[in-house]
C-alpha cells in the first residue's frame, strides 16, 4: 500500500488572537516522514543544524588526558558519536588585565576575543552556518535562533550568551525560565498587558487548547497516517502538555505523566548572584532546572522548531555553593558541600575556588566531582538528540546528523599563567552527518580558529572566522 508522504516541517499550527502570538506545534518524526529505500537513493531530507553548547569553569588540561576514566566519564556512552579534541589553544584571546572567565568564554564558538562588556569579536559557528546555509531566511514558523542556559552569574554577556552574529553581537534574547523558553519554542496564548485573574486563567489552559482541531484530524478516522503514527502523535502532544505543566508549574496532572516537580525556587535575571558573593544551591534544584531546560531544548530540535543557537549549563566563573550527595552509573562519587569543605563564606566558599586552587600533584577531589558532575550534564542533553524521538529521515539521529560543539572557558583555572589557562581548552563535536572523525580523542595540538574554520569549510561554508589575512591551518584530522 502506497503511503503519502508528509512534509518533516508539518506543524499544527493555532490561529493568533489579538494581543497574543501565534502557536505553532512541530510534529515528531513519522513514518510517513521517511523515505523509502528508492526514494532515499534520490534524496535525504536532512536539515542542517548547529548548536554551541558551554559549560563553566572549564577542565585542566592534566585532567583530560584521563580520558573515560577521569571526570569525561559520562561521556563515554556516547563517545562512538562525539570528537572529543584536547590541545584547542584560545591564547589569541587574551586580553591583557582580565582572566578566562571572560576572554576564554567569549573565544568559545568565535575564536575571538570580546569586544567591551555586551559584544563578542566576531561571528559564532553556529550563526556562521546559518548565515551560509539559510542566505534568505529561516522557514516561516521556525524559531531563528535558539539561546538558553542554567546559570547565575553575569556582568560580561560573554559569561553566558555563546551564539553571536557577524559584527559580535547577541544572536538572540536568552531565554533562562523554561517557561520563557517553552512560549518562546512553542508561542504563547495570553496578552502581555493582561490582568492577574485573566492570567490565572490561561494558565488552566494548555497551549495545545489552541491547535485541538488539527490534533482531532490527525489522529482521527479520517486521518492521513497510520495506526503506529496516530498513536505517536498522541504520545507526542501528552509530553508537550507535560513539558508545558512543568515549565509553568501548573497544579494539575495529566493522567498518566511523571510526577510534576516543585514550583523552580531559582532566581534568575539581576536577582541572580548578587554582588558576585554566590548563591546556595542544592544538588536536586540545579539538577531539576536544567533538565527541564534540556528537555525543551531537545523538544524544539526534535520538532524543528530551530536549528540553530546555543545551551549553557553554567555561566563562566560560576559561583555557587552546592550541597547535595552526587550519584552516577549506581555509585556515590562524592557528597557535595562547597562552603563546609572550603571552611569560608559568601565567595571565597564557592565551587569556583577549587578551580584557583588546581594542583596536578593533588587528588582535587572536589574538582573532579563538580568537572563530571557538568559533563553528566551536558550527556544528559546530547542523548535526549539521540533517541528513537531524534531520528532524521535518513535514519540516523539528530546528534549524529547535527553540528554540535560543545566547549568552555580554560584549559587551567588558574589565573597566574595566561598561554596555560587559554591553553588545553576542552572541546567535543559530534559528527555532523559523518563530516568527522567521531569515535576518538585526539590532540590536535592547534588554535581553536584553524580548528573551527576547518569545521566550518567542512560544512560548506565559505565565510570563515578570523582575520583575512592570517595564515590558516587547515586541521584536517578532524575530518571524515
Amino acid at each position: 500500500m502506497h503511503r503519502k508522504r508528509i512534509d518533516r516541517r508539518t506543524m499544527l499550527k493555532g490561529v493568533a488572537v489579538k494581543g497574543a502570538g501565534a502557536v505553532a506545534i512541530g510534529l515528531p518524526l513519522l513514518e510517513e516522514m521517511t523515505l523509502t529505500k528508492a526514494m532515499a537513493a534520490e534524496q535525504v531530507d536532512v536539515p542542517v543544524r548547529a548548536f554551541n553548547v558551554f559549560f563553566g569553569l572549564g577542565i585542566p588540561a592534566p585532567l583530560q588526558k584521563e580520558g573515560f576514566d577521569g571526570v569525561l566519564e559520562p561521556l563515554k556512552p556516547l563517545s562512538k558519536k562525539l570528537l572529543i579534541m584536547r590541545g584547542v589553544d584560545q591564547l589569541r584571546a587574551d586580553e591583557k588585565g582580565i582572566n578566562a572567565h571572560y576572554d576564554g568564554a567569549t573565544a568559545a564558538f568565535t575564536a575571538e576575543p570580546p569586544d567591551g562588556e555586551a559584544k563578542a569579536g566576531g561571528a559564532s559557528i553556529d550563526q556562521v552556518i546559518r548565515r551560509n546555509h539559510y542566505r534568505d531566511g529561516m522557514p516561516a514558523g521556525m524559531v531563528p535562533t535558539l539561546v538558553a542556559g542554567t546559570f547565575f552569574r553575569r556582568s560580561r554577556i560573554g559569561r553566558y550568551v555563546h551564539s553571536y552574529n557577524a559584527d559580535g553581537t547577541v544572536a538572540a534574547t536568552m531565554q533562562e525560565k523554561p517557561r520563557d523558553l517553552f512560549e518562546r519554542v512553542f508561542g504563547t496564548i495570553g496578552a502581555a498587558d493582561e490582568d492577574p485573574d485573566k492570567r490565572r486563567a490561561r494558565l488552566k489552559r494548555s497551549v495545545l487548547d489552541t491547535v485541538v482541531d488539527q490534533y482531532k484530524f490527525y489522529t482521527g478516522a479520517n486521518s492521513p497516517l497510520g495506526s503506529t503514527s496516530k498513536a505517536r502523535i498522541a504520545e507526542h502532544l501528552d509530553r508537550i502538555r507535560e513539558f508545558e505543566q512543568r515549565a509553568y508549574a501548573m497544579k494539575g496532572k495529566v493522567a498518566g505523566a511523571p510526577p510534576l516537580p516543585p514550583q523552580s525556587q531559582l532566581l534568575h535575571g539581576g536577582s541572580a548572584d548578587p554582588g558576585g558573593e554566590g548563591i546556595d544551591i542544592t544538588l536536586e534544584e540545579l539538577s531539576s532546572e536544567w533538565r527541564l531546560m534540556a528537555d525543551l531544548y531537545a523538544l524544539a530540535i526534535q520538532t524543528d522548531r530551530t536549528r540553530f543557537g546555543a545551551l549553557t549549563f553554567l555561566a563562566a566563573g560560576e559561583r555557587i555553593r552546592l550541597k547535595g550527595d552526587y550519584e552516577y552509573d549506581g555509585r556515590k562519587v562524592f557528597q557535595f558541600d562547597d562552603e563546609g569543605q572550603h571552611k569560608k563564606s559568601g565567595s571565597a566558599g564557592c565551587s569556583h575556588e577549587w578551580w584557583h586552587q588546581f594542583n596536578e600533584n593533588k587528588k582535587n577531589e572536589a574538582l573532579r566531582a563538580h568537572a563530571h558532575l557538568k559533563m553528566r550534564e551536558v550527556a544528559y542533553f546530547l542523548s535526549r538528540l539521540d533517541t528513537e524521538d531524534s531520528v532524521d529521515a535518513n535514519g540516523k539521529t539528530i546528534l549524529e546528523n547535527s553540528l554540535i560543539t560543545i566547549s568552555t572557558e580554560s584549559g587551567d583555572g588558574r589565573h597566574n599563567d595566561v598561554k596555560r589557562e587559554l591553553s588545553g581548552v576542552f572541546h567535543a563535536i559530534s559528527g555532523a552527518g559523518g563530516r568527522f572523525k567521531t569515535g576518538q580523542i585526539l590532540d590536535v595540538g592547534a588554535e581553536g580558529v584553524d580548528v573551527y574554520n576547518t569545521m566550518l569549510t567542512a560544512m560548506g561554508c565559505k565565510d570563515l572566522l578570523g582575520p583575512q589575512k592570517r595564515d590558516a591551518r587547515a586541521v584536517d584530522a578532524i575530518r571524515a
